[in-house]
């Protein structure tokens, strides 16, 4: 066996998201057929339930896990013992910490090919007033955020913001009753992008950033003004430092610092922690710190600003 022979699939979620109906849908698929035997963990009891015997017809074997003590090291590698699975596929239990999963020692062989996510977007909002830390390690990583039961659009574009500040590459899918939800996001940003100076204020430093990101052909060639502490990691260069904010990712002990790299004569003079109201020119550029491309602001005009206590929101 080679190092990564069996792919593993994370499929996360809270109860009633649409986990089990999203996988008895994709196993059923011709594009996810392989000759080898998949093996289907059940980490939850959900209203969806499978057909065992159906899914035996595409080569996908289920076996259950009740309780999370029960999802040991030692069961993963005897599971692979039993069935000599070519692929994994797992229904984690949204109660669970993800990361409780992840860091643990897989069977030789095994790796996490891809992390998916399903979300009712009827009760999203609940569960993440509530239970916030646990939905953040859910889409960490994540490749695919898929929300199903979009009947209200209006917060939709504040629940995408929400997860690609944690996951920044998570491809975020939104369906109702009649399938994909498009053309949600057009234009809906509270700052005028046609203005000479796009005025970012301080209560949308997070749509900004998020949205930049997404959207670079918005920005390219823009002028955009907002206020920022000063950060000065010291692999930067003299001239370039890095303006932003603290954001509140998923409790008050999990926050990050979201800014982007600053090119200017005048930064030399900055110290870290002071803040700084910046009008700078956008352009992007491919850069380490973003592992690709992302925006470079050319500064042109900088000065002292009062301090920006509270937190960054996306909403």
């Amino acid at each position: 066996m080679n190092e990564s022979d069996v792919m593993v699939y994370l499929m996360t979620g809270f109860l009633d998201s649409g986990k089990t109906q999203f996988l008895d849908f994709t196993l059923k698929q011709d594009y996810f057929q392989i000759d080898g035997k998949t093996l289907l963990i059940l980490c939850e009891e959900g209203e969806e339930e499978y057909n065992p015997m159906e899914l035996l017809k595409y080569g996908v074997v289920i076996e259950k896990v009740e309780d999370q003590e029960d999802l040991t090291e030692e069961w993963l590698e005897e599971m692979n013992k039993k069935h000599e699975p070519e692929r994994v596929v797992i229904e984690y239990n949204g109660m669970w910490k993800v990361s409780d999963f992840e860091s643990m020692k897989l069977p030789y062989g095994w790796a996490i090919e891809q992390k998916i996510t399903t979300v009712d977007a009827s009760t999203f909002q609940m569960y993440l007033t509530n239970l916030k830390p646990l939905f953040v390690e859910m889409v960490r990583g994540a490749e695919l955020v898929l929300f199903n039961r979009c009947e209200d659009k209006k917060p939709l574009a504040g629940y995408r913001r929400s997860v690609k500040v944690v996951s920044p590459q998570a491809e975020v899918i939104f369906e109702d009753e009649d399938g994909e939800v498009d053309n949600i996001f057009e234009d809906e940003v509270p700052y005028d992008l046609k203005a000479p100076v796009i005025e970012i204020r301080r209560e949308d430093y997070g749509i900004w950033y998020v949205d930049m990101m997404e959207n670079p052909d918005r920005y390219k060639g823009k002028v955009v003004e907002f206020t920022a502490k000063v950060l000065k990691p010291k692999s930067f260069p003299s001239k370039v430092f890095l303006p932003g904010r603290m954001a509140m990712t998923c409790c008050a002990d999990d926050t990050s610092f979201l800014g982007y790299v600053c090119r200017s004569s005048y930064a030399p003079k900055l110290k870290a922690g002071q803040w700084v109201t910046v009008r700078a020119k956008v352009r992007f550029a491919n850069l380490s710190v973003y592992q690709g491309e992302g925006p470079v602001l050319e500064a042109e005009h900088i000065e002292l600003a009062e301090p920006i206590e509270e937190m960054v929101y996306f909403n």
